[in-house]
């Protein structure tokens, strides 16, 4: 049993001890949906653990082999694809390029910029490791049905949508 139903009604009855009537509902809420998020952080990275990547380079080696043409992308086209900012990109990048899975190539257009793309290595790296991938993915999920993930993922979008819109004209909720 989670202990997280547990902690949020303690959280809920703590509140309501010091300040009766206080509406804690967006805080348990924002806590249950961070737990959630820590618990499938946790057991995605045992797909990639052993192989000395974390989840930022895991998501870069998985977008380069899903999303990269012959010639690779440009780091910001890789931030574009991934959650990671330019310089976490750099960085992430570098420690793929150290480990021998990913490479830099000078754009011949344009020799001031370049494109990565994954080496030989990098590639049979991210072959291996995807159907384990995606079989602990579909585990994970493996809990609601068709209608619950539906809902799941309609929820999430509706809020994304809202949070996005709002980081989009530099708003605070």
């Amino acid at each position: 049993m989670s202990s997280t139903p547990a902690l949020l009604r303690r959280i809920q009855a703590d509140w309501q001890r010091v300040r009766p009537g206080l509406n804690a509902r967006p805080m348990l809420t924002y806590l249950l949906i961070t737990r959630l998020q820590a618990a499938l952080a946790r057991q995605v990275e045992r797909t990639h653990r052993d192989s000395g990547l974390n989840a930022a380079t895991w998501d870069l080696l998985i977008t380069l082999r899903r999303s990269a043409p012959e010639a690779g992308l440009t780091p910001a086209e890789l931030a574009g694809l991934t959650a990671l900012t330019g310089a976490s990109i750099t960085n992430r990048i570098g420690n793929l390029r150290g480990r021998g899975l990913a490479e830099r190539v000078i754009n011949e257009q344009d020799r001031r910029s370049a494109f990565v793309r994954l080496t030989p290595r990098g590639l049979n790296l991210a072959d291996h490791l995807l159907p384990t991938h995606l079989n602990n993915e579909t585990e994970l999920f493996a809990v609601l049905d068709e209608q619950d993930r539906a809902d799941l993922e309609r929820i999430a979008f509706k809020l994304l949508a809202k949070l996005e819109e709002q980081e989009e004209v530099g708003e605070v909720l």
